[in-house]
């Protein structure tokens, strides 16, 4: 799933490639992708893109004196940019195409999505607040305000587990499940930890991990094309996706929870003294589990 870096990414290449040009035709190829009726997609259609934002993993395109288009990759979404689109309008099928955007000058973007869980969503909204999904965001990480005072307010009263916490869009805007991995391992905490129950000095440690992670990664990923930043962000992760592999803060085993539609990753010697977590799904009873996590 992009995730804030790669989503930040993409809205510098989408407003160094849309803004100041027209659009032409907004072609929603899947029936599942529009989300809103009011105001229609052709509502778009001949005006000029005059910014492109983002909001938390949303994409915002603004258009002069008229409606935004702002979408979701979700899981499986993804952005192609062409600097000449097909002539021939798309055909509903069963391919990855979702939607396509047209400008006048022939160029244009394609949002796709992998697989059969479809998710990506469309809006064409008259107010970027009208979408529920960025009406209900929390503060963004990369923003000025986002203090460490600020960071500690959101956690005081969190019985979660650290993992669930920063991927809750409505706690924090951005982070997900690959993210969230590489930021508990740069601050040595495990994923099972409650928020609630972190001291003033780990605190401070884990909104450092937090800011240091995240921009990191939007400095790897900018100026990047969108078609590489997939694999841009890949090569960055240390631990998230790399179960078996050896720590390369301290070369133990990263080890994997898995749920039923996801997992985690972690390393034991960095994050949990040790301990192995229990998986639930895979079931190893020949590594002992360690207890309770901390």
């Amino acid at each position: 799933m992009p995730e804030l870096p790669e989503v930040e990414a993409l809205a510098g290449f989408l407003a160094g490639h849309l803004t100041g040009r027209t659009v032409e035709r907004v072609l929603p190829v899947a029936v599942s992708v529009l989300k809103t009726y009011d105001p229609p997609l052709s509502a778009v259609e001949g005006r000029r893109v005059t910014a492109v934002t983002r909001y938390g993993k949303f994409l915002d395109l603004a258009t002069d004196g008229g409606p935004h288009l702002a979408f979701h990759l979700a899981r499986a979404g993804w952005l192609r940019w062409h600097d000449r689109l097909p002539d021939a309008p798309p055909r509903p099928g069963r391919g990855p195409l979702a939607l396509r955007l047209r400008l006048t000058d022939g160029a244009g973007f394609d949002l796709t999505e992998a697989g059969t869980r479809k998710r990506l969503a469309v809006h064409c909204v008259h107010e970027v607040s009208d979408v529920p999904g960025i009406a209900r965001l929390g503060p963004d990480p990369l923003a000025p305000d986002f203090t460490r005072d600020a960071f500690a307010a959101l956690l005081r009263d969190e019985r979660r587990q650290l993992k669930g916490v920063l991927r809750d869009q409505g706690v924090i805007a951005g982070i997900g499940n690959a993210y969230s991995d590489e930021i508990l391992h740069a601050a040595r905490m495990s994923p099972f930890k409650l928020a609630a129950s972190l001291t003033e000095d780990e605190i401070t440690t884990l909104h450092e991990a937090l800011g240091t992670t995240l921009r990191e990664a939007v400095e790897r990923a900018r100026g990047h094309a969108a078609a590489d930043l997939k694999a841009e962000k890949k090569s960055g992760l240390r631990v998230h996706g790399r179960t078996g592999q050896p720590c390369p803060v301290c070369g133990d085993t990263i080890r994997e929870v898995s749920y039923r539609d996801s997992s985690l990753q972690y390393c034991p010697t960095c994050q949990t003294a040790g301990k192995l977590l229990a998986d639930r799904r895979l079931s190893l009873p020949q590594l002992p589990l360690g207890g309770a996590p901390s």
